[in-house]
């Protein structure tokens, strides 16, 4: 029923759009200049005149077009376009003639070919417009293609972001609940405020920045008690504004990698700095370094699924107006991270 409605829109649009092309056209054919004045006069062999370019101009534009031109047969499109000019000639020359003026000459074939002059320009003007919104209607078409793409990538994207997240903090968990610590209901808390945030709050392709500041905040406090202080973690924030907006889920990668890092190959003295602020550009200034140690064995995996994931995001959403730096020393991993944030 929805298909059957739309079909029905598209066709009373169809037409509606030749109704007023038409009009046009004729009301350009009709004219006349007398004397530097535009004179309107109408007279009846001209609305038969122009009807008979006018049904021309409908088998060029919805079946030579689409079947020929769209397709880039332009060799056929040429053939049978001339086809159906040289009947709409003759016509003109030897009925539609004959019939409104049958006094004044004899028809002649030289003479037919000749009013192609008279119907050039309206089915130029009239097959032209159409042309032109069928480009924009595919253009349109494209961009909305281009867009729902972008959106089911990205969707694809988040939808791995959670997975990843819950796989790393379960096993922390875990090992929590075997030890029977005091703190594993206190993570459970927290992971679920985390996640809760994830799944509801995060729909849109942007959320307040203060939202997810907040969350950031939420999403340390897990893994500081997962730390027991053994080392130290700060994280700074400068000029939140309430309006500003940012693309949800983007940095708490970045801080996942950070104390995935840090807990890899240090029992102790961990230490990590978080700092977000805004500045007078209105961009995100985001850095998170932290220190640690490779294990003996292999190496600390620098381009997991999650910095992998948050490139492309990245990509998606803010193209190249971005830039995005990780530094990986002998003892030391630092992001940098500067994006555009828009206004609610």
């Amino acid at each position: 029923m929805h298909s059957s409605s739309n079909r029905f829109e598209a066709r009373s649009h169809e037409l509606l759009f030749q109704v007023v092309i038409g009009l046009m056209a004729f009301y350009f054919y009709v004219i006349e200049n007398e004397r530097g004045q535009i004179v309107f006069d109408l007279k009846p062999f001209q609305v038969v005149f122009f009807l008979n370019y006018y049904l021309v101009n409908l088998v060029i534009s919805y079946v030579f077009l689409p079947r020929f031109f769209y397709t880039k047969k332009y060799l056929k499109f040429s053939l049978y376009t001339l086809l159906v000019l040289l009947p709409m000639l003759f016509i003109e020359e030897y009925v539609l003639d004959v019939l409104f003026f049958p006094n004044t000459r004899e028809p002649e074939f030289l003479d037919a070919l000749s009013n192609i002059g008279n119907a050039l320009p309206i089915l130029l003007f009239l097959v032209g417009i159409k042309f032109a919104r069928d480009a924009m209607l595919r253009q349109n078409e494209l961009e909305r293609l281009q867009v729902m793409m972008k959106e089911s990538e990205l969707n694809f994207l988040n939808s791995q972001i959670n997975p990843h997240f819950l796989f790393n903090n379960l096993n922390n968990l875990y090992s929590l609940a075997v030890e029977k610590a005091d703190e594993a209901p206190e993570i459970i808390l927290g992971l679920s405020g985390i996640l809760r945030y994830m799944l509801y709050e995060c729909k849109e392709l942007t959320v307040p920045l203060e939202k997810e500041i907040h969350h950031l905040k939420n999403f340390i406090q897990l893994y500081e008690l997962q730390i027991e202080g053994r080392g130290e973690i700060n994280f700074r924030t400068k000029n939140i504004d309430a309006d500003l907006q940012i693309a949800p889920l983007i940095l708490n990668v970045f801080l996942e990698n950070t104390f995935k890092h840090s807990q890899a190959g240090l029992s102790e003295d961990i230490k990590i700095e978080v700092d977000a602020f805004v500045n007078l550009k209105e961009e995100l200034e985001f850095s998170c370094v932290n220190n640690f140690k490779k294990p003996e064995i292999g190496t600390v995996e620098k381009n997991g699924i999650g910095l992998s994931n948050v490139r492309k995001r990245l990509e998606l959403i803010y193209g190249g107006n971005y830039s995005l730096d990780i530094d990986e020393g002998p003892d030391q991993f630092k992001v940098e991270l500067k994006i555009p944030l828009s206004r609610s």
